[in-house]
């Protein structure tokens, strides 16, 4: 791999990471059609620590409040069992002092504990599909699950799937009502971001708007619920990465480091951007372009000009 190879795939990582067009399937079809062979699937994921590095930084004071009250609220729940009666054991009740003096409870701070509580189960319990089944089909995944027929198939197909999200979709509820049915479904659909082409964003997001969510809470929660799943993937393929093997681009380690920081600065500005996006915006914008790059790839491989593999 040369260092302008490099630099365009950690700007590509950056740039599709968090829209709805998937970044996986971007890095096969770049690597591919521009400079000749596959980067493979364990560049695709190192450089993806660099894009949830940005996630951690972009939302940092709510990761912070969301795990230190979940360690804080599992710590009393099981130090409470078995001394206090049931009835009376602790919830997650934030105790405040009042303007007055006394002690009391604020009903906006604990409203927000209950969801940072909650939001820590949700992350957990949806990360738990995506984990078997990256674990279990690890060397589909790495071959023939980058086939770029099937990444043509798989933008155009989803790309219909998120337009009918986008249509039916009720969007009425914000990020304060999600349920644990909200958790579940959205890490199952996450599961499907283990084919390029997919969009783990895109899913995810796509989930959550046919569960009526709000088109920013389904964003939101689909960034938190990445950071697990992604940050295994990458650590789980650094050797891979740093000594790869047989055909394809092999990076140097440094070259490795240096696309994974440019997919961090890419990443971070591309977070903000999509949440200001998704406000005014819908997601048809990205469906179009989907359903034009599969049919574009299509063509290139019909035409001979690409090899699928």
């Amino acid at each position: 791999m040369t260092w302008v190879q490099a630099l365009v795939l950690g700007l590509v990582q950056g740039l599709t990471e968090f829209l709805p067009v998937s970044s996986s399937g971007h890095l096969r079809i770049v690597s591919s059609v521009f400079f000749g062979e596959d980067a493979g699937a364990s560049f695709t994921a190192v450089t993806q620590l660099g894009t949830e590095a940005a996630v951690l930084l972009f939302f940092a004071k709510d990761i912070w409040r969301i795990v230190t009250v979940w360690f804080a609220t599992v710590f009393e729940k099981l130090t409470a069992r078995g001394r206090v009666p049931l009835a009376e054991q602790v919830t997650t009740k934030l105790p405040v002092v009042t303007g007055s003096g006394p002690v009391g409870y604020d009903p906006e701070a604990e409203a927000q504990r209950e969801l940072d509580y909650r939001m820590g189960w949700y992350v957990i319990i949806a990360t738990i599909p995506i984990g078997v089944l990256g674990i279990l089909f690890k060397d589909q995944i790495r071959t023939g699950a980058r086939n770029l027929w099937l990444v043509a198939i798989m933008l155009i197909v989803f790309a219909l799937v998120i337009a009918a999200a986008e249509h039916y979709g009720r969007k009425e509820r914000p990020m304060e009502q999600l349920t644990t049915r909200d958790g579940v479904v959205m890490g199952l659909a996450q599961c499907l971001a283990l084919i390029p082409g997919v969009s783990r964003s895109g899913a995810t997001s796509s989930a959550g708007l046919f569960l009526g969510l709000k088109r920013e809470a389904a964003v939101r929660f689909s960034f938190l619920l990445a950071i697990p799943a992604v940050t295994a993937s990458g650590l789980f393929s650094l050797p891979d990465a740093f000594e790869p093997a047989g055909e394809g681009l092999n990076a140097s380690g440094l070259q490795l480091l240096v696309a994974t920081l440019v997919s961090f600065v890419i990443g971070y500005v591309s977070i903000a951007w999509l949440l200001r996006f998704v406000e005014r915006h819908s997601f048809y914008w990205f469906v179009g372009y989907r359903i034009v790059l599969g049919f574009v790839i299509i063509g290139l491989l019909a035409a001979g000009v690409v090899s699928a593999t």
